[in-house]
């Protein structure tokens, strides 16, 4: 394994990363070095493509909880009706 330290300058302020050669094998899978998925609260990751090269980024995941009140439907909704309901959500709401 090979590592290096890269730094770049930006506007007045030297960022340093660390880079780290690894080996694809046939099954195109790599390995993330512990050091860093170490603070990730996740074992899931998003894979963006931007020309030939890929960022790797943890997704954090989404506490139910914080989803509370982040929808709203009209107040002629029967929430014991699920056709009611989904019409409410799926429908935009006329103004």
């Amino acid at each position: 394994m090979f590592k290096n330290g890269d730094c770049h300058y930006f506007g007045g302020i030297f960022q340093m990363e660390e880079s780290v050669v690894k080996r694809v094998d046939p099954q195109g899978r790599i390995s993330i070095p512990v050091e860093w998925r170490r603070s990730w609260k996740s074992d899931r990751v998003i894979l963006r493509r931007h020309g030939d090269k890929i960022e790797v980024a943890p997704i954090n995941p989404i506490l139910p909880s914080s989803l509370f009140d982040s929808i709203e439907v009209g107040g002629d909704v029967d929430f014991t009706d699920p056709h009611s309901l989904r019409r409410a959500l799926l429908e935009p709401e006329e103004r």
